[in-house]
């Protein structure tokens, strides 16, 4: 590690990883303009403003940002709605402008206020659920692409009711050119990690497709070819929208929506990408990015949006690490914009196609799959219904539902070991560390080389966070670490996860960890996942403090 965290200590991972993401977010920016009556520019225009405010205000170094399917879906509403009443297009944008503009503003706020710290009581299985669920969304969604043929309308859903159409329509040569994408992806980084293997899969396979395959063939596996080009306009019409109360009504309802349904998705997004990178972003700055992205892009006609999920993922998984990226992926948008639309044309859709099918792959949380049958039943039923609303119904029903589960699960299990163990203190308690009575001044005897942790009470999603923040606080100087599970009588699967984590991080830094009397539950978790013996033998494990000071005064 050279220490180097600045805009520019990743240029060479930034830009393969900034070009591969703009290049994938391309094709579904026009998709999602298309959606809606302001046409495919619109989705365009969004993408490079939101992309590049974002990337530079938010809290995520890794986001990359622009018009998602739940944003869009809202916004079509409100245009056809807005449309509807003012009986054209052109009458209808102050107040389709005017609702972008307050959503975002609104989004902006709930970062003021700081409500955007509130992401981190959404628990494991349902962060595992939408991450699945978005992963099963992109490999069922690009089953057509994936054989040359336009994606049904009606998202995975429609794509299912029609997979009986693929005999009829099937190309074989679209086929191939999918394979060998995602053969190349897989394959390349046994050969070399140097360059990104999606950027390279896209190169390699979109050149000799350009070279090998017939011209009347290509123009029909290719995607849209020349898109519109010029810079957008700014106008403050939409402020003579605010003056009509009956528009403004209408604006604030869609404006507090499509700021909630932004704030979720680019938050949950956010998660994803702390996941896969082991980082920590910053909830309430990100909102802050976003909403001033919004609002910029409200300003010159773009749609709004959040984080994109697929295309953050695509960004870490080519290299990107900085905000650099998140800019690149914007301004390369912009100069596609600005006359470099034509190069468009030469990249088949199946090519796009097996990047975001190995994306979906790599989303999809194995960990928590695999572990499926040792974590607590109810915490496995609600996975899968986060997983199944997300594919098949909507990203805020899916949250939603996972979340009042989640909390009466952990009602429950909270009601039951306060009724069993009249001793257990309250919540409020937790982070006290008073010395317990078996410890008789072990750590003033063995100095300032062993860190004593208690957990006073179950460990489960509401307090991970804080065990997550104070064990990375643990002095350099500490050599040993333990752990006081004695007061710990359930462990949920975001317990088992953060705490199998925070082990791997002190061993990593030459830290030995001991438990002290951990039993039933949690004890029963940490074996079936290996925390025990894998990362804590048995020898390290015992019934109390006292048996500890003489294992550690002869390795001290």
């Amino acid at each position: 590690m050279n220490g180097k965290t600045g805009l520019f200590s990743n240029i060479k991972g930034d830009l393969f990883g900034g070009i591969t993401a703009g290049i994938v977010a391309l094709p579904l920016a026009l998709a999602f303009g298309e959606q809606t009556e302001l046409g495919a520019v619109a989705g365009l225009y969004g993408a490079i403003a939101l992309g590049i405010v974002a990337a530079i205000l938010g809290g995520t170094k890794t986001q990359i940002s622009g018009p998602t399917a739940p944003m869009t879906v809202v916004s079509a509403v409100l245009i056809l709605e807005a449309i509807s009443e003012t009986g054209s297009l052109q009458a209808a944008m102050p107040i389709i402008i005017a609702t972008f503009v307050l959503a975002g503003l609104m989004q902006a706020m709930l970062g003021v206020l700081k409500l955007g710290k509130y992401i981190k009581y959404i628990p494991y299985p349902v962060v595992s659920g939408f991450m699945s669920g978005i992963g099963v969304i992109i490999i069922i969604t690009q089953l057509f692409p994936f054989i040359g043929a336009d994606s049904p309308a009606g998202g995975a859903f429609g794509t299912i009711a029609s997979i009986s159409r693929i005999p009829e329509i099937i190309n074989y040569y679209s086929v191939g050119i999918a394979v060998v994408t995602i053969v190349i992806i897989y394959l390349l980084p046994y050969v070399t990690k140097k360059i990104p293997a999606t950027l390279a899969a896209l190169l390699i396979v979109s050149i000799a497709a350009y070279y090998l395959l017939p011209a009347d063939l290509i123009l029909k596996i290719n995607s849209k070819g020349a898109i519109p080009s010029g810079l957008p306009s700014v106008s403050f019409d939409f402020l003579k929208a605010l003056a009509n109360w009956s528009a403004l009504i209408r604006i604030a309802e869609y404006a507090s929506t499509l700021a909630a349904l932004g704030a979720i998705d680019s938050l949950l997004t956010s998660v994803v990408a702390d996941n896969i990178t082991k980082t920590k972003h910053n909830s309430n700055r990100e909102l802050i990015g976003q909403g001033i992205g919004n609002m910029v892009a409200g300003f010159i006609g773009g749609l709004p949006g959040a984080g994109a999920t697929m295309r953050t993922v695509i960004n870490i998984n080519s290299g990107g690490k900085t905000r650099l990226s998140g800019v690149i992926a914007g301004l390369l948008l912009a100069a596609i914009l600005l006359g470099l639309g034509q190069l468009v044309g030469h990249i088949p859709n199946a090519v796009l196609a097996g990047i975001l099918v190995t994306v979906g792959l790599g989303i999809i949380d194995y960990k928590g799959i695999k572990h499926i049958k040792y974590i607590p039943r109810p915490e496995a039923v609600i996975m899968f219904i986060v997983l199944g609303l997300t594919v098949f119904v909507d990203l805020l029903v899916a949250v939603a539902a996972g979340m009042v589960l989640s909390s009466l699960v952990f009602m429950i299990k909270a009601s039951e070991l306060v009724e069993g163990n009249s001793t257990a203190k309250s919540l409020k308690d937790f982070s006290k560390e008073e010395a317990w009575k078996d410890e008789k001044g072990l750590v003033e005897k063995l100095g300032d080389k062993v860190y004593i942790k208690h957990i006073d009470g179950p460990l489960f999603f509401g307090m991970i966070s804080g065990f997550q923040s104070l064990i990375k606080s643990i002095p350099s100087t500490v050599k040993v670490v333990i752990i006081r599970m004695d007061r710990v009588p359930y462990v949920d699967q975001s317990g088992l996860y953060a705490m199998e984590e925070a082990i791997l991080d002190m061993k990593q830094k030459g830290i030995n960890v001991l438990l002290t009397r951990i039993y039933g539950q949690p004890k029963d978790m940490f074996e079936k996942i290996g925390i025990i013996p894998d990362l804590v033998s048995i020898d390290e494990c015992f019934d109390n403090a006292e048996k500890i000071e003489s294992y550690l005064e002869k390795g001290i």
